[in-house]
């Protein structure tokens, strides 16, 4: 890459969290966020297992100081919460001093609460105030008034590669020069509309994921929200700013193969990592840590094995996926393990592969099992979405 992008501040809200301390505490501590359900009126809550906030939307509402008339849905709440915290973490009080954006990904959007009072509308004029939050962009705007933010507001939704392509995006209008700094991130709640359309799939599991395991069910969902504020290295020596970590290098692919499966021999998977590798100008060699996509079903741990195997032949490093502790949060996925993945570089330490017992059988991968500690200097991190949408960003120390 010509120019290096910054990353000087993040927030997260998960299941095993509600801040960036608290996650890292879960992850080090094998301490899962999975649970059943609580918060959401289900005919599945007690057969699935989600990784859900064990927050109610007054609880998030009163933390933001909203009054009683907002029409915020839970997406956008969760996403306004850790937009906060990585403006806070970055120290920025002013957020408009500069070129300032915000991409927020989602896929739920509005539609936590628009399906929730779907059949009174008609009704109960109340309730109608969230018709308007339904579209996937008004959550980012929400976000964007909250904090303040008279700059670029965009809205990214490429399923469950979301959030990696609004890192892209943001760190590519940092090197163009368009922006000098970027908030992005991805934000999901669960809802009715993906839980009943994820088991009409038939790959949701009704026990903890097991991701990698030749017995793997399936995924469980999850919500989140994380962000991270991207400047430019002028920025950085300007204002002598704390960096975290850099994005490094970034890759997106489509594999073409079929709406919502990835193709056999992981040929998007392969395609996104060779792009990443390639921009960042480092070999397979170079990747300390792997944070796979690994979502627990069939289809994607094969696919991505492959794909991973494809690069990186006889030498892979270290892998595991932490969705086995937040479950698959969709458009957030992408963001909340790049703060992962930040984490990991700071502390050089690669995360657990929860709940993984039996090899899979087409080969002979074996993710990380056990905290361990290891210099990490480069991590990559895969998201990839249905449509065949698949992403790859490399975060590096320098």
């Amino acid at each position: 890459m010509h120019k290096k992008v910054a990353i000087t501040g993040m927030g997260i809200i998960s299941s095993i969290g509600n801040n960036v301390e608290e996650n890292y505490h879960a992850l080090v501590n094998g301490k899962t966020g999975i649970s059943t359900i609580e918060n959401l009126e289900t005919i599945h809550k007690d057969v699935i297992k989600v990784g859900e906030i064990k927050l109610t939307n007054l609880q998030l509402a009163q933390q933001l100081g909203l009054s009683p008339e907002n029409n915020f849905s839970r997406t956008a709440m969760l996403g306004t919460i850790a937009a906060q915290q990585a403006l806070e973490n970055a120290g920025i009080q002013n957020i408009n001093e500069y070129k300032t954006g915000l991409i927020s990904a989602t896929s739920v959007g509005g539609m936590d609460m628009t399906e929730k009072y779907y059949y009174e509308y008609f009704e109960n004029e109340a309730c109608r105030k969230y018709i308007s939050s339904h579209d996937a962009g008004d959550s980012s705007h929400k976000m964007a008034e909250h904090l303040g933010l008279k700059g670029l507001v965009t809205t990214v939704s490429t399923a469950c590669s979301s959030a990696a392509n609004a890192i892209m995006m943001g760190s590519r209008l940092i090197q163009s020069g368009q922006l000098d700094r970027v908030i992005v991130g991805g934000t999901d709640a669960l809802a009715k509309f993906t839980i009943n359309g994820f088991k009409t799939l038939m790959i949701l599991s009704d026990t903890y994921n097991t991701p990698f395991d030749n017995n793997r069910k399936g995924l469980n969902l999850g919500e989140a929200a994380a962000f991270l504020v991207l400047e430019s290295e002028e920025l950085v020596r300007k204002e002598n700013k704390k960096v975290l970590a850099y994005v490094s290098g970034f890759g997106n692919a489509n594999d073409a193969f079929h709406q919502t499966a990835s193709s056999e021999n992981g040929e998007g998977a392969f395609l996104a990592m060779q792009k990443a590798l390639k921009l960042a100008n480092l070999k397979p060699s170079d990747i300390d840590y792997i944070n796979a996509h690994g979502t627990a079903t069939p289809n994607n741990d094969l696919s991505e094995g492959r794909a991973i195997l494809r690069i990186f032949e006889e030498n892979v490093p270290e892998f595991s996926s932490t969705k086995a502790f937040t479950g698959h949060t969709l458009a957030a996925a992408a963001a909340i393990e790049a703060v992962y993945s930040i984490l990991a570089l700071q502390n050089n330490i690669i995360f657990p592969n929860l709940n993984f017992k039996t090899p899979m059988e087409e080969f002979d991968l074996l993710p990380q099992t056990t905290l361990k500690e290891k210099s990490i200097n480069h991590v990559l991190s895969n998201s990839f979405g249905f449509g065949g949408n698949c992403s790859t960003v490399l975060f590096s120390k320098s």
